[in-house]
């Protein structure tokens, strides 16, 4: 398995992974077509995004991406991390971390001093993972607006 940023010709297959992830999360619909847009969209405009992939035998497995946006608390960077995924049949091997791994590690040469995510209250194996990488629950509550 290699870990490398994600190409134009892996959005395909990581739509299908955005599939599977957005079964989970009871917030999102899946739609083939704005995933892609949205994934294209990440990569056209790259340097203060990044999407890692998790490839096996030249199929991506898993993906990861992140976002930096500017944080007044920290008075600097903040990487949002989105979009983790790994196929179901590849989980419980460790790539997930690996995946996170590599874009706090991004997050890291852009200057980032906080990661941050969200995940589905009731995505209790996400839940695990992200508690036995470290990560802690906040008091803040996700609120949207749609625009469009």
């Amino acid at each position: 398995m290699i870990i490398r940023e994600a190409e134009q010709s892996d959005i395909p297959v990581m739509v299908e992974l955005l599939g599977e992830l957005f079964s989970i999360e009871k917030d999102f619909q899946f739609d083939r077509e704005k995933h892609a847009r949205g994934l294209s969209m990440m990569m056209e405009h790259s340097g203060e995004r990044v999407i890692m992939t998790a490839v096996e035998n030249g199929t991506v497995i898993g993906m990861c991406s992140g976002q930096m946006s500017v944080s007044t608390v920290e008075g600097g960077w903040s990487l949002w991390i989105e979009d983790m995924i790994v196929s179901k049949e590849f989980r419980g091997k460790g790539i997930g971390t690996v995946l996170i791994g590599a874009v706090e590690k991004w997050g890291k040469s852009m200057h980032a001093c906080r990661l941050q995510l969200l995940a589905d209250m009731d995505n209790t194996p996400a839940l695990e993972f992200y508690r036995h990488e470290g990560w802690t629950r906040g008091n803040m509550v996700c609120l949207r607006k749609k625009l469009v």
